[in-house]
C-alpha cells in the first residue's frame, strides 16, 4: 500500500487510487450537470417557441425554491423600497 502513496505538495501522502476515483467521480458529475443544463435550455427554448416569456418562467422557478414566508418578506421589502422611490 505504501507503493500507491506518494508525497503531496503539502508534505502529506496521497492515496493515488482514491484520489483518481474522486476526480473521476467529480468529472462524471460535471458531465451530468452539463447534460441537465442542456436539458433545461431545451425546455426554455420550447417554452419560448410556444410564446411563453422565459424570464418570467425563470423567476417563477426561483420563487418556487423559496419558503412562502421568505418570498413574502422579500416582496414586502421590495414594495416598501419601490414606494419610497415613487415607483409604485
Amino acid at each position: 500500500m505504501a507503493e500507491e502513496r506518494q508525497h503531496g505538495m503539502g508534505g502529506g501522502s496521497v492515496a493515488a487510487d482514491e484520489l483518481r476515483l474522486l476526480i473521476e467521480r467529480a468529472e462524471r458529475l460535471e458531465e451530468e450537470k452539463k447534460g441537465i443544463a442542456d436539458d433545461i435550455k431545451d425546455v426554455m427554448a420550447e417554452a419560448k417557441s410556444r410564446g411563453y416569456d422565459t424570464k418570467a418562467i425563470r423567476k417563477i422557478l426561483q420563487i418556487r425554491k423559496k419558503k412562502k414566508e421568505e418570498y413574502q418578506e422579500e416582496e414586502t421589502i421590495l414594495e416598501t423600497y419601490m414606494t419610497a422611490l415613487g415607483m409604485i
